[in-house]
């Protein structure tokens, strides 16, 4: 399917979040930690920022050192995490983020991320964002984005099914996840759009937030 840009209107019943490209701009912090990485196993930095965005770190790590024992991988994404935890300098909300929130207050919602617990409330703490109740992190999923697991749990703890969850998403991984989950999946910023969204937007100033009488949620973009 080809994604528009042009006005549209979808109705879910759930919206699933990704974070990082989505709601938060952290890309000053990836950029300096992984290539940091890539410089030290002697990769090509662009190459590597190529992988890296929506994954979690050891997963991208499987892919750019395939070789590598995933027990080093493990290790050296703990140290990746700690690092990425201290470091919130640059980050700052998507534009549009803090409405498009406040508009989903009582509607159901998750925060669906390849980010822990400690990055992810640390980043939506220094771009100013309340995090949703409800949250599926890199701790609650078994397999990393592509892999579907985190959507689908998402829409399970809000107890909607799948085809009727929206997904906002910024990356390959995650548009990937979304689509393979069976779900309609809105395209955020300048990566969004090569990786086949049904939608995209530049940003959040471009959707906006309507709850129904029956229960869903309508969305406007564009």
């Amino acid at each position: 399917m080809t994604a528009t840009t042009a006005p549209t209107v979808l109705t879910a019943r759930a919206l699933l979040l990704d974070m990082d490209g989505t709601l938060v701009n952290s890309d000053a912090v990836v950029e300096r930690i992984w290539r940091r990485w890539a410089e030290r196993h002697g990769l090509d930095g662009d190459e590597v920022m190529k992988v890296v965005h929506g994954r979690q770190g050891h997963a991208s790590m499987a892919v750019l050192l395939p070789d590598r024992p995933m027990e080093q991988n493990l290790a050296d994404n703990a140290r990746m995490l700690a690092e990425e935890t201290a470091d919130i300098d640059g980050v700052v909300e998507i534009p549009g983020a803090s409405a498009f929130l406040a508009s989903l207050r009582g509607l159901p919602h998750a925060l669906v991320t390849s980010a822990d617990v400690p990055l992810s409330t640390a980043r939506m703490n220094a771009a100013g964002l309340p995090l949703p109740e409800v949250r599926v992190t890199a701790e609650s999923v078994g397999a990393s984005k592509p892999d579907p697991e985190g959507f689908l749990k998402g829409a399970a703890e809000l107890g909607v099914d799948p085809a009727d969850c929206v997904v906002f998403e910024d990356s390959g991984a995650g548009i990937a996840a979304g689509r393979s989950a069976g779900m309609t999946v809105v395209g955020v910023g300048p990566r969004a759009g090569l990786h086949g969204p049904d939608v995209t937007v530049p940003d959040l100033t471009r959707v906006r937030v309507e709850a129904t009488g029956d229960g869903s949620v309508r969305l406007h973009i564009g």
